[in-house]
Order: structure tokens, then sequence, then C-alpha cells
């Protein structure tokens, strides 16, 4: 399987809109970050972790001309509103989705026209929906997906385990089930926004405590916030822990 970070950033993205800090104006592509999301790919199979604002960029960068499916980790902006440009790549044969039933919901008031009965025009996604729970295991068109259960603040979202990988966004904390779910991971993405604590979201410190806990041969800090340059991020952290970076490709079994 091999995993392409489409995007490493925070929910503005970097640079931030209106902002001429160095980092924002900085001239080192690692610190331009689009919203989080993951790309998927086995044997020509590709599978999206969020589409957020920055997907259809995302998916013109990386040359996407399929796609068999999306996983949602949850309703926040920053991960869903580019669900509309997933009609290109489903005008064919559609495209299958799946999250919790809360989530769902949220996405058909959003998106109402995107979940209307029959084959419909093509100004509409073709959307197969599928709803998932935390701890259930299931089958996204070959790959076996496990949704494990993530505290995002007060909101209990998603992260996924996917073989020898773990994709764990938005996060603040992990209950006990979680924490097993996620040990001996060979690859690991991270939350990790900033050096200074959050409500919702893990400090680079708390991330590297986590991933040591956790056991990953690897773990990639993602969702990282505007607050630091990516080599100086790079060079606090420690061994078996890097930093995220849009366009980054990693092979996992």
């Amino acid at each position: 399987m091999i995993c392409t970070v489409l995007g490493s950033g925070t929910s503005t993205g970097l640079p931030v809109i209106g902002c001429s800090c160095s980092l924002c104006t900085s001239t080192d592509p690692k610190d331009r970050r689009l919203r989080s999301s993951l790309l998927l790919t086995v044997n020509e199979k590709n599978w999206i972790i969020d589409t957020g604002p920055d997907f259809r960029a995302q998916a013109l960068r990386v040359g996407l001309k399929n796609l068999d499916g999306v996983l949602f980790t949850h309703g926040h902006a920053d991960h869903i509103l580019g669900l509309d440009d997933l009609r290109p790549l489903s005008y064919r044969t559609g495209v299958d989705i799946w999250a919790e039933q809360a989530l769902l919901q949220q996405l058909n008031r959003m998106f109402p026209y995107a979940f209307v009965a029959g084959d419909g025009l093509n100004s509409r996604p073709k959307l197969r929906v599928h709803e998932i729970r935390a701890g259930q295991r299931f089958d996204a068109h070959g790959l076996e997906v496990l949704p494990v259960r993530v505290f995002h603040g007060k909101d209990q979202i998603l992260g996924f385990r996917i073989g020898e990988m773990g994709y764990v966004t938005d996060c603040s904390a992990l209950p006990p089930p979680s924490l097993e779910q996620l040990k001996g991971l060979e690859v690991l993405f991270l939350d990790g926004l900033q050096r200074t604590p959050h409500p919702t979201h893990l400090t680079f410190e708390k991330a590297v405590l986590l991933a040591r806990e956790l056991g990953a041969k690897k773990t990639y800090l993602t969702h990282i916030g505007h607050e630091i340059r990516h080599q100086d991020l790079q060079s606090r952290l420690p061994e078996g822990v890097e930093a995220a970076w849009d366009g980054l490709t990693v092979e996992v079994n």
C-alpha cells in the first residue's frame, strides 16, 4: 500500500489568507500545507481519507484518475467540503463513501442533491453510502479497515487502522480500547498541531509521547499548524518521528 500525503496542514492551510509572516512567505515547498488528507493506493486502486476544501487541487497534483472509495473521519469543514469535487470521479461507476451515521446525516443536509435516489445528472456526484462504527471492521472494496474511536476535544470522531498503517488526525486523546487497536503499527500518521496546548489537538510533545506509547516504528506528524517551519519542526523531533509534508509517499504492508 502506497500512502501519499495530500495535505498535512490545519484548517486554514498554509499560507494563511492575509498573512505575511515568515512561515506564510517561506519559499520552502514543505511549508505549503493543504488541508489534511491521505491517498491510499493498492494495485492501482485508490482510496481517500477525507475530502477537504483542497481536494480538487490535491487530486490534480497527483494525477488521480480513478477512486474506489472515501473514508471520512468527521464532519468539520476542512475534512468534508470537497465532497462535490468527487463528481468527475463518480460519473462512470459511482464512488462509495464510508462514515458514521451522524456524519452521513450531516453530509445529506449539506449536499442534499448528492444523495437523491436514481442515476441523476452530471451536476451531482453519484455516491453509495455505507454506515460504519468505531471498533467494527469492514471491507472497502478489498481494503480491510478498522475504524478507531478518537477524542477531538469534546467530539468523538474516527481514526483508521488499515493493515500496518494508522491514521489519527484531529486528536486530543485516545480512549484505552483505541490505544490497544493502534499498537504495533509500521507507520502512524498522527495529529501534531503546535507547541502550545490546544483544547482539541495534540501538541508536538504530546504527539511524541503518544507515538512512543503506541510503539509505531515510524510516526509522521500531520495537521500541522500555523506556527513552525517544516525544517525547524523536523529538527526538534526524536528518532522515529518526522513531520509529514504534502507529497510525502510511504510504502506500508
